[in-house]
């Protein structure tokens, strides 16, 4: 087999490899969750685990957020107060974190919801896509209420959910609430919980939520008396760990944003953690905490209804949509945070592998390098010169007319030849 015949054959081998890589990929991304490098360095997902407190404090030292998660440098706390910080060492379950200042998207969110007003009566949905709702950790309970903070198969925040579910359908909008649990609450729970949200996927879901609760061991962190009501405050946590992180950002700050507006406030924060949690799956997808274990079963049930209020108006569904609006989030003609930062992905990805092939076809960097010089050498001069158009060598259409040698006169070529020859001296 000739050289040539070989880097041939490599080519077209690894073209179809990267072509079996790329839908291998396609297909597993709705059984595992996006690939990342720090994959290999982080440990898992096992949250929400009762009384296992991280804290995180400021530069001064004062407490800014508790979480019963694991925290890890790059986390980052949006506050109600539009207060951002990121988080920059951690020590045991202590963690420090720097002022970043006052979040632009959230002051300019705040300041539209801030003159919205409040639907005052049921309205009709402008779509028919549902809500999806689901539970990773369906053993979670409230301790004041249900007597554990774990109950397995049938936690409270099944009772949680429906709440939530009620309040969205009283809004007008169509939920789709799979109850399939998901024990035990370890470190694989958000692999067997992403096959309820790939189910869910498949109704076309708007929005999907995964409820928690959290399992902090002090139980006035969150809990608040909003719009009349004693109430456990929600937080909404987002994973870094996934291509879709800033829209799923971009969808938690606007619901912030206007639940806070209407019900005060009742979004304690954002919490962007290294994580997945299969938000992966749509730019809509959220983790919603509850308040925690210590916290009546009430008190978060209430607290999730008014977060529920702000849901309709925020994904479009329902609610008021004056002249100046910023488009809802699922619009598909609004701007999704992320989407150039994927093409770039995807026009590197196309690069390397093209530079990939041309060089195994080449067989040498330096031929490789003149293949390349040459190709847009070529292309450039025909683009930027005038195409002329090319006419036959005179002489050369002459020589058709001379006569043959004796024996091998054909008549018909010799027409043709001089009819050609005249038409060019025409030309």
């Amino acid at each position: 087999m000739t050289g040539a015949k070989s880097r041939i054959i490599w080519g077209i081998g690894l073209l179809l490899v990267g072509i079996s890589l790329l839908l291998g990929l396609s297909v597993s991304r709705l059984t595992r969750p996006v690939w990342s490098v720090t994959t290999f360095f982080k440990e898992a997902e096992n949250d929400h685990q009762a009384g296992v407190v991280y804290t995180v404090k400021d530069e001064q030292g004062r407490v800014i957020s508790q979480a019963s998660r694991r925290v890890t440098v790059g986390d980052e706390i949006f506050t109600a107060e539009s207060r951002h910080y990121r988080v920059t060492g951690v020590k045991g379950n202590t963690a420090y974190a720097r002022y970043l200042g006052m979040d632009r998207d959230l002051l300019a969110y705040n300041e539209y919801y801030s003159h919205l007003g409040v639907p005052a009566v049921r309205m009709m949905a402008r779509s028919t896509r549902p809500v999806g709702i689901y539970h990773t950790h369906s053993d979670e309970s409230y301790v004041p209420t249900d007597g554990s903070e774990s109950i397995p198969f049938k936690g409270g925040i099944y009772q949680v959910g429906e709440a939530l579910v009620n309040r969205l359908k009283n809004s007008g909008v169509r939920v789709d609430y799979d109850r399939t649990p998901h024990d035990p609450h370890d470190d694989n729970a958000y692999y067997r919980s992403r096959r309820t949200a790939v189910k869910l996927m498949q109704n076309n879901p708007i929005a999907i939520f995964d409820v928690h609760r959290d399992g902090i061991s002090d139980p006035s962190y969150y809990q608040r008396y909003i719009s009349n009501e004693d109430v456990a405050q929600t937080r909404l946590v987002v994973g870094r760990e996934n291509p879709r992180m800033q829209a799923n950002l971009d969808f938690a700050k606007r619901l912030m944003s206007y639940a806070n507006s209407l019900h005060k406030p009742v979004v304690k924060e954002i919490f962007t953690a290294q994580g997945n949690y299969n938000q992966d799956l749509m730019p809509t997808a959220l983790l919603i905490e509850a308040g925690t274990h210590t916290n009546t079963k009430g008190e978060a049930e209430r607290g999730i209804a008014l977060l529920a209020d702000a849901v309709p108006v925020v994904l479009g569904l329902t609610g008021p949509a004056p002249g100046g609006a910023p488009k809802p989030v699922t619009d598909r003609t609004a701007g999704t945070p992320g989407s150039w930062k994927a093409l770039g992905w995807i026009i590197a990805l196309t690069l390397l592998g093209g530079g990939a092939f041309l060089l195994i076809s080449a067989g040498s960097w330096d031929r490789a390098k003149s293949r390349l010089s040459d190709f847009f050498g070529r292309e450039f001069a025909s683009f930027f010169a005038p195409r002329r158009a090319r006419k036959p060598d005179l002489d050369t259409a002459e020589k058709a007319t001379e006569t043959p040698a004796e024996g091998h006169r054909d008549p018909d070529a010799g027409e043709a030849a001089r009819d050609h020859l005249e038409r060019i001296r025409q030309d």
